[in-house]
């Protein structure tokens, strides 16, 4: 078994070795041939020897008050109906407050719409969906808190031990009053969901004393433990399943589903599956707080700049500990030494607040990006190059030194491959018909993170190499980038490693969440081939600097054996273990990037079509050019969907969400999506991790929607510092045709 931790590089490894070429190429997934034929298996699409029961959550249709009845008699005499659970105190609230002291449930007190009070069973989802409706949840409603500005005196800042505390450095104040240009702005941006494709499900079936899950879950390490204890259970009775997921962003890390499932399968004495609807999810769900940031910039005539600054207010749930960390990207981007972040958290009855895609970045990189640009305008000063003029050489906040940095480089490509060198200065000059143009930048940062994370390798005697870990696959190609580095290491084809994931029997892998998935769950696979590599040389007789591993043979001293001659019957199996380590402290470690657009604003209607964006980005090593790419345009396309059209519209007289589905919560669509590109500036970091790659999927999200909204100025002149950027925000400012 080999264990690193990183606190120092780790260099040497067989992959670096590797000479099979199947890393970093752009290989077609493992996975797609049987998601393309229907034959990946999700959630709520396991099958069982035996009848199943379909459980719906019962849910309260109001955001503050007490319940002091539930009335199930009528929903239990309708057909099909097993069991109406009401009275369970493990029953969930929501997620990821799965935990049994959360509710009286008689008389209790809930705090946000659409709180779970209980579940319905029946032999059909049609029969469960009917029992669910006609339970009467009895409640007295009170008035609840559902604006944040409106509740901003009663804000508080971050507890100790947050992960992004307060950073004030210098005199803001002073360097605002010298300065020779200051920009002070307020951004605003709304509640946004996760929105993922496939739903909330699990399916639980106990034998005994213990439960088998099958869950849409991306982090086994953490929802084991939790589900676990939201059951009273110990955690080595749990085992959770979760091949394939569609989807999840931040949100799938245990939801209400699973407990419902496992108190439903353990009251029936069959498997159970519990799906929350569309409508549920955006209530029992915890989704991105709204945010309102106070952007301050202060430069000198030259562009240097003297001081930054973005105070934060962010909203949550009473109870909840998370809040939406707004500056994580901003704190050690640009170089200015008075500097001030910080974040009120405000209280409100609403849906809790929690991580999705990229938390912190993809609204912070909003305000301060869009901030740049008006301070840019206000110099004079072309804003790629008031970008340039500010890059620090060592992390303006902690003064560490970076892991790796090449955002300059991602400057000068992008620019480049867009054509900046058309950018034209005066708002509106661009114009065919009624359709103006412009063209707009924003710096991409997210900082980087390594997690716990482990792999079993099994080379087998017939040459074929077998993965196992937890870790899962939630759309992004782990099945693939897992085979590619094993394959590399060992000398294999891609068709001859097997990789197995999502199953918590397997050793635990780091999950996917953070951006910090492929890279530890890849460092990981390639400590455990270390080991197989060193049997391998072992049974050669020779060492394994001296051997050379490809297309299933070894080769050294003038000697080529198959592997499967050498392990023969005696197969050959390791497990990797990394762990984070000083270099997580000693180093200022994040991804950054360019992006671009070119806009279109309809002079008349106010519309905008986005025409073309490219973003050029530095993350390590790229383990696979076609699954990394795929991930920084699906980034990027969400930050397009910021831009113009998420936001979860709160009823300001009831707390709930108006628009709690996919035919009204928008999101960018087919004909939403323009020509979009993304490269790639690589460097292995090796101060990072092992295999030196750094995230990518959350990095192509962060600054995107502001590349559009900077466009959309360029384009006709209008500001807007309330995001989404619809049309009626337009209108008014829009010039004379």
């Amino acid at each position: 078994m080999t264990e690193y931790r990183m606190d120092a590089a780790h260099e040497g490894l067989a992959l670096d070795r590797g000479v099979q070429g199947v890393l970093g190429q752009p290989i077609d997934r493992k996975d797609g041939p049987a998601k393309v034929a229907g034959a990946a298996t999700y959630a709520a699409e396991f099958a069982f020897d035996r009848p199943i029961a379909y459980g719906v959550a019962i849910t309260v249709a109001a955001a503050k008050g007490r319940v002091t009845r539930i009335d199930t008699g009528a929903a239990e005499r309708l057909p099909g109906v097993l069991a109406i659970i009401t009275d369970d105190p493990r029953l969930p609230r929501e997620s990821p407050l799965i935990r049994a002291e959360m509710m009286n449930r008689v008389t209790g007190t809930f705090e946000s719409y659409g709180e779970i009070v209980g579940v319905a069973f029946a032999d059909s989802f049609e029969a469960a969906r009917a029992a669910a409706l006609a339970v009467d949840v009895v409640h007295v409603a009170e008035n609840g808190d559902y604006a944040m500005m409106a509740n901003a005196d009663a804000a508080s800042g971050p507890a100790e031990g947050a992960m992004l505390p307060d950073v004030v450095k210098g005199d803001l104040d002073a360097a605002m009053a010298s300065a020779d240009a200051a920009i002070d702005v307020t951004y605003d941006t709304p509640r946004q969901v996760h929105a993922a494709m496939e739903p909330h499900a699990a399916m639980a079936d106990w034998n005994g004393d213990t439960l088998t899950l099958y869950g849409s879950i991306q982090l086994f390490g953490f929802a084991q433990g939790m589900i676990a204890k939201s059951l009273d259970l110990a955690p080595d009775k749990l085992r959770i399943i979760s091949h394939y997921i569609g989807g999840g962003f931040g949100g799938k890390i245990g939801g209400p589903e699973t407990v419902l499932a496992a108190i439903g399968a353990q009251r029936l004495g069959r498997p159970c599956k519990v799906s929350l609807t569309r409508q549920q999810l955006f209530h029992s769900v915890y989704g991105r707080s709204d945010t309102q940031q106070r952007l301050r910039l202060a430069a000198n005539s030259e562009g240097t700049l003297t001081g930054i600054g973005q105070d934060s207010h962010v909203s949550q749930k009473p109870g909840g500990g998370f809040f939406e960390p707004v500056a994580l990207g901003s704190v050690g981007l640009y170089a200015a030494p008075a500097r001030r972040f910080t974040t009120k958290i405000v209280t409100l009855n609403l849906t809790p607040t929690g991580a999705v895609r990229a938390p912190g970045e993809a609204v912070g990189m909003i305000g301060l990006e869009c901030a740049v640009d008006e301070l840019a305008e206000k110099l004079g000063i072309d804003p790629l190059e008031l970008r340039r003029r500010n890059e620090p050489e060592v992390d303006p906040t902690s003064g560490k030194p970076f892991s790796s940095r090449r955002l300059l480089d991602c400057f000068d490509e992008g620019a480049k491959a867009f054509g900046w060198d058309a950018w034209n200065p005066q708002p509106g000059a661009r114009r065919e018909g009624e359709w103006l143009i412009g063209l707009g930048m924003a710096t991409a940062a997210r900082v980087n993170f390594l997690a716990d994370s482990s792999a079993r390798v099994r080379l087998s005697g017939d040459g074929h190499a077998t993965i196992e870990t937890d870790m899962t696959d939630i759309g992004t190609g782990t099945y693939s980038i897992l085979a590619q580095v094993a394959g590399e290491a060992l000398g294999l084809p891609v068709d001859h490693v097997d990789v197995r994931l999502g199953d918590s029997d397997f050793p635990t892998g780091a999950g996917s969440g953070g951006s910090f998935g492929a890279a530890s769950s890849a460092s990981s696979v390639a400590l455990a081939c270390e080991d197989v590599v060193a049997e391998i040389a072992k049974r050669m007789d020779a060492k394994p600097s001296d051997m050379t591993l490809k297309d299933g043979h070894a080769i050294a001293g003038n000697r080529r054996v198959a592997l499967s001659d050498l392990v023969g019957d005696a197969q050959i199996e390791a497990i990797g273990t990394i762990h984070p380590g000083k270099n997580n402290s000693s180093f200022s470690q994040a991804t950054h990037g360019a992006q671009f657009a070119e806009v279109r604003v309809n002079a008349v209607t106010g519309e905008t079509r986005v025409k073309r964006m490219l973003g050029v980005f530095d993350c390590g090593r790229i383990l696979n050019a076609k699954t990394a790419r795929s991930q920084a345009i699906g980034g990027m396309i969400w930050g397009l969907g910021y831009a113009l059209h998420e936001h979860a519209v709160v009823d300001q007289r009831t707390g709930a969400y108006v628009n709690r589905d996919l035919g009204e919560y928008h999101i960018p669509a087919n004909a939403d999506v323009p020509q979009i590109e993304a490269s790639f500036v690589e460097e292995i970091d090796r101060h990072a991790n092992p295999v030196g790659a750094k995230g990518i999927g959350e990095l192509g999200i962060s600054g995107a929607a502001a590349a559009v909204a900077n466009a959309i100025y360029n384009a006709c002149g209008v500001r807007v510092r309330d995001f989404p950027i619809t049309p009626d925000k337009l209108l008014a400012g829009l010039p004379d045709l």
